[in-house]
């Protein structure tokens, strides 16, 4: 299965990130009993899970296998600013568009700030 073709919603990505203690935030009991099954399990019922619930699945392979993939998914989560890259916040803008604060700040005409 690709996880390239698979969107990850924020929130499913702010779970699997929890789980995996790279930040996001926990699920409810369900949730991350479905994360550690699929975290869990044997290829076989790994795939069978996969099918059943692939925005988690696709999450939990990149936090595993990707070497990008933790960064992809607090990207998926809006957890980190699209323009610098910092993960500090607090962030502003557009809920599909966090900036970081001074990312976020009009930049005057003569480009000095």
């Amino acid at each position: 299965m690709s996880t390239e073709t698979t969107a990850i919603p924020a929130e499913v990505a702010a779970h699997v990130l929890s789980h995996f203690g790279r930040g996001g935030y926990p699920a409810g009991d369900w949730s991350e009993s479905l994360i550690t099954l699929i975290d869990r399990a044997d290829m076989i019922n790994r795939a069978k899970l996969l099918a059943a619930f692939p925005d988690y699945g696709a999450a939990v392979l990149l936090a595993k296998y990707d070497e990008e993939g933790i960064d992809k998914l607090k990207r998926a989560a809006r957890l980190v600013c699209i323009r610098c890259g910092d993960e500090d916040g607090p962030f502003a803008g557009a809920p599909r568009q966090p900036l970081c604060e001074p990312c976020a700040r009009p930049m005057p005409l003569d480009g000095v700030a």
